[in-house]
């Protein structure tokens, strides 16, 4: 069987390590991976995180020391900043009801839903809620770099930054935020990415997948 498109994509892509600062991802490019992360499902519909994307050279310099001094921050074109809630509100929750409400039409049995998620999540630790609104992100950052490999986009996942000194640099906590991705977009450079030539090397399925029938 031959591999479908998004599989050669995705054997194509690999973390950038360098990327060419002389080359910019074209606008259109940008908006349809930022149309995945919207596109991309969470729990209960709620989308309980915000993107930021960062072209200015200025922000994304005060970014780079604190996220291990990584240069594809820089040298990239764009940086997306994933931002889950830090709490799970009643507000909140209710403004994913009425937007259900003003596009489906009042149905009650949605209505009882959202009470109910209410009682459960309000309740709960903010920590606990917050680790929750962060795995919802991560679902969004596979659906983005899905989309930047069909686009050719290089891109590099990252946690290795100082999540409070990101807040500080984008206001993030008084936006009841709390950055938990990074995510660079350029254009890899063939001649200085130490990375690039090597095999890509993933477990076999035998490894990672257990059919149960």
């Amino acid at each position: 069987m031959s591999k479908s498109p998004l599989i050669e994509k995705l054997n194509w892509r690999y973390a950038t390590k360098k990327m060419d600062p002389s080359k910019a991802v074209p606008q259109e490019k940008v908006d349809q991976i930022i149309e995945a992360i919207r596109m991309a499902p969470t729990s209960s519909g709620t989308q309980p995180f915000e993107v930021f994307v960062i072209t200015s050279p200025e922000i994304r310099a005060q970014i780079r020391p604190h996220a291990w001094d990584q240069a594809q921050i820089t040298d990239g074109s764009h940086l997306i900043v994933f931002a889950a809630w830090d709490n799970y509100s009643e507000d909140r929750i209710d403004a994913v009801t009425r937007q259900m409400t003003e596009e489906r039409g009042e149905i009650p049995m949605l209505n009882q839903y959202y009470d109910n998620l209410k009682a459960t999540y309000l309740p709960r630790e903010e920590r606990t809620n917050h680790d929750h609104a962060a795995r919802q992100a991560y679902i969004a950052l596979g659906f983005a770099l899905a989309a930047a490999a069909e686009l050719e986009v290089d891109s590099t996942p990252m946690e290795g930054f100082t999540p409070e000194k990101i807040d500080e640099i984008l206001g993030l906590r008084e936006k009841g935020l709390r950055s938990v991705l990074l995510l660079p977009l350029g254009y890899r450079q063939e001649d200085g990415d130490w990375l690039l030539p090597m095999k890509k090397v993933r477990k076999s399925r035998e490894a990672i997948v257990t059919d149960i029938v």
